[in-house]
């Protein structure tokens, strides 16, 4: 078998691409860390150095193997943010020779750099690929675009990054999008707190299980990242101590997600309870072609067996899983039944919830581990993420096909079935 792709393209429904002979090796990722948390005095470039050597000292292959980089980042959170790829590449150990990229789909950009590095193993340009996503939330800036124009005494223009990430200025923010999808599949605000619940819930149980130290990389308190005859890179975490679990996760009783407001509409149902949290992290993923895996007697995680995105409407950006997945499964001669498990982004709970109500999804199946509202959703980190986790699952549960899947500021779904080896 040779490594191939087979795209595919409709006007009413989206596009995608079929992969044959691509694996995902081994993976790593940082600690997500909580808003102004442990990590949030390092940059985006530096914990995707970080997740990158431990990943692929995970999958056991020479740095000096890896062909191309492929990295996720949303928010440019450090002065040198427009070499973010280069310099996870190169500090990673990757070959001078090599190359890196920078790929953008907000929220779904994790799983899109996934299948932009299955296709260019499928065409021959790459035997191995690093693919990283990388965010530190708490550091998107303050800018003023139009300081160098000028402006009047006192009055200089500053906008938030961090809360233009989250607006969608073509229709509402984030967060209100989740409360239309409440509205439109009459979600009641208990039934959203419970669904929050049983996140932080499933994710406590994980944890305490062992289940995520497989996956995480602890990062030391501060440390210095370096690539020979070029510059240092040193980085300190907030505090004194190494960051070595998530930040972000607690347990709260329906009692206490009842008192909370409503952060976005005045009729609800979500509140910070049940929107993903705002965190730092990195995680990355080696993806290799079947002639590089059998040439090195690998044992890799699973297989890259197809993706697909899709448009929706910019207020309603929370059901894009649903067209995403239909799309792809059906490419696939593949139906819901077919699944094992699903690991789909927990933008909201309204969202999630709005989610697999359209799709009939066995709720057994979904998140099981828990998800974005426990551990938090770096923008560019978390398709990697739910790749890994996904992965790590049906390999625990003995288990074969899995789908990952995003809803996608602006109005859009993506999804990638992966197959455990």
């Amino acid at each position: 078998m040779k490594a191939s792709v087979q795209g595919f393209q409709d006007k009413q429904a989206g596009s995608g691409a079929l992969f044959e002979d691509i694996y995902l090796l081994e993976g790593k990722r940082t600690p997500f860390g909580k808003y102004t948390g442990g990590l949030s005095t390092i940059s985006p470039t530096d914990l995707g150095i970080l997740a990158s050597l431990a990943a692929i000292e995970s999958a056991g292959v020479p740095a000096g193997d890896i062909d191309q980089t492929i990295v996720a980042n949303i928010g440019q959170a450090s002065a040198d943010s427009f070499f973010l790829p280069r310099h996870i590449a190169l500090y990673a150990g990757a070959p001078l020779e090599s190359t890196a990229l920078l790929t953008q789909r907000i929220c779904g950009s994790g799983i899109e750099l996934l299948g932009q590095a299955a296709e260019q193993l499928a065409l021959g340009k790459a035997n191995l690929v690093l693919g990283c996503g990388t965010d530190t939330m708490s550091r998107f800036p303050l800018a003023s675009y139009s300081a160098r124009q000028g402006f009047q005494l006192g009055r200089p223009e500053f906008v938030d990054l961090l809360w233009e990430a989250l607006n969608d200025t073509a229709a509402v923010p984030m967060g209100c999008t989740a409360d239309n999808l409440a509205k439109e599949y009459n979600l009641t605000r208990e039934e959203v707190d419970a669904f929050a619940m049983r996140s932080q819930q499933r994710y406590a149980d994980a944890q305490a299980a062992g289940f995520f130290a497989q996956e995480i990389a602890p990062v030391a308190a501060k440390g210095i990242l370096e690539m020979a005859d070029y510059k240092p890179r040193k980085y300190r975490c907030n505090g004194r101590n190494e960051v070595a679990a998530d930040e972000h996760p607690r347990l709260a009783s329906m009692e206490q997600l009842a008192k909370l407001p409503y952060v976005f509409t005045k009729e609800g149902p979500t509140t910070a309870g049940s929107a993903s949290g705002i965190v730092d992290g990195s995680a990355a993923l080696l993806v290799a072609s079947g002639d590089y895996v059998r040439a090195n007697g690998l044992k890799p995680l699973g297989k890259v067996r197809g993706f697909a995105s899709t448009g929706v409407r910019p207020d309603i950006m929370g059901i894009g899983p649903v067209p995403a997945i239909q799309l792809l499964l059906g490419q696939m001669n593949l139906s819901l039944g077919d699944i094992d498990r699903f690991e789909i982004n927990e933008a909201f709970s309204a969202q999630c919830l709005a989610v697999a109500k359209a799709l009939e999804l066995d709720q057994d199946k979904l998140n099981i581990n828990g998800g974005a509202i426990a551990i938090g959703h770096p923008l560019g980190a978390t398709g990697v993420r739910l790749a890994l986790t996904c992965l790590k699952t049906l390999q625990r549960d003995q288990l074969q096909l899995g789908v990952i899947s995003a809803c996608i500021g602006g109005g859009q779904g993506i999804a990638m079935v992966v197959e455990a080896c």
